[in-house]
């Protein structure tokens, strides 16, 4: 699908009438060959496949071509229980911003949203100032990933450390399974996002670079890259605005990187707790089976030694042989149990 999503204007579909000349942004979602050879004869410009973007070495992920600035980086999707990472690729032209996904995401959704509902009276934003905002968006964005991150760790933390776990040896094992589950989930999108954090910083300073390259060019050749709206100099231009939300963003890349080492170290730790319970649950089991196979042990003996069927064996004529060994048989049931209920094997003192 191509989108034009013009300033002040809902976005819609790239058609015959549409100009392209007054649309600052254009969204390729889910492109097909066919739509990006389309896309690349409309704009005059290269547009990035799939395979492209999911180049892992810097190189290939940042790099001017054509007086254009390309940029690309894994970007997590999640939706309900699932999570995944797409590549996302921004273009930077001097009119425009061309950006190149594989699946939604809400931050450019919203970032459509705010330009469509742009004064008209109001001057267009630049495509440096769009490619900010999308970057500011996708970073809280997955700051409230995060967030939601360590709202479930703490749920399934007390669920572990729950001192009234329930008794039925069968749901107490679906919940520890359901809990290996959960924090599998848990780490797997922690990692995604992580990913994702660092390939969103590396582009905001590739950005800052080339910033601050274009202003060095544009002092050398007397021109400005970018526009000033402050004519008297009173206040800052949108280079040094630019460049200021940059370093905000990139202090909110680090926190959130903190903050992620730290989810990840939860995961590790509820882990191994839970690891830890089903240990004790399994030992618990082998408790039992010692239990029953020991006290089986002495009334088989017994049951053996009257069972072979010696001359010499006096119980064996005698009147009250058999409540004897019947009773042998009890008490060498009895007495074991005992001794491992002292023990704590089972049950309460």
């Amino acid at each position: 699908m191509l989108l034009a999503r013009p300033a002040g204007t809902p976005a819609r579909e790239i058609g015959p009438d549409v100009d392209i000349n007054a649309t600052n942004w254009i969204d390729l979602i889910n492109p097909t060959h066919d739509e990006i050879t389309k896309a690349e004869t409309l704009l005059g410009v290269h547009i990035p496949k799939l395979e492209e973007l999911e180049e892992i070495e810097s190189s290939s992920r940042h790099y001017e071509r054509d007086h254009c600035l390309y940029l690309s980086t894994p970007l997590v999707r999640r939706a309900d229980d699932v999570s995944f990472s797409k590549p996302v690729g921004f273009i930077l032209t001097e009119k425009r911003i061309i950006t190149v996904r594989y699946t939604d995401y809400f931050a450019f959704d919203l970032v459509g949203r705010k330009l469509a509902e742009y004064p008209a009276g109001k001057v267009s934003p630049s495509s440096t100032e769009l490619l900010v905002e999308l970057l500011e968006e996708i970073i809280n964005r997955l700051a409230d990933i995060l967030e939601g991150l360590g709202r479930t760790l703490d749920t399934i933390s007390r669920r572990v450390f729950n001192a009234e776990q329930p008794r039925d040896r069968a749901r107490v094992g679906a919940m520890l399974r359901e809990t290996l589950r959960r924090l599998g989930y848990a780490g797997d999108l922690a990692s995604t996002v992580r990913d994702s954090l660092l390939g969103i910083d590396r582009v905001r300073i590739y950005l800052e670079d080339y910033i601050s390259q274009s202003l060095q060019k544009a002092k050398d050749q007397g021109t400005s890259p970018l526009p000033a709206r402050d004519t008297a100099g009173k206040s800052p231009t949108p280079a040094d605005t630019f460049k200021s939300r940059l370093k905000v963003a990139g202090r909110d890349i680090a926190s959130l990187s903190d903050f992620d080492a730290q989810i990840v170290s939860k995961v590790q730790f509820l882990l191994d707790a839970t690891l830890g319970f089903i240990s004790i649950e399994q030992n618990d089991g082998m408790k039992v089976l010692t239990v029953a196979s020991s006290i089986g042990i002495m009334p088989t003996l017994i049951a053996g030694i009257y069972g072979m069927n010696f001359k010499d064996m006096p119980e064996l004529t005698w009147k009250y042989g058999y409540p004897y060994g019947l009773t042998l048989m009890v008490l060498s049931t009895i007495l074991p149990l005992f001794w491992f209920w002292r023990r704590g094997w089972f049950g309460t003192r």
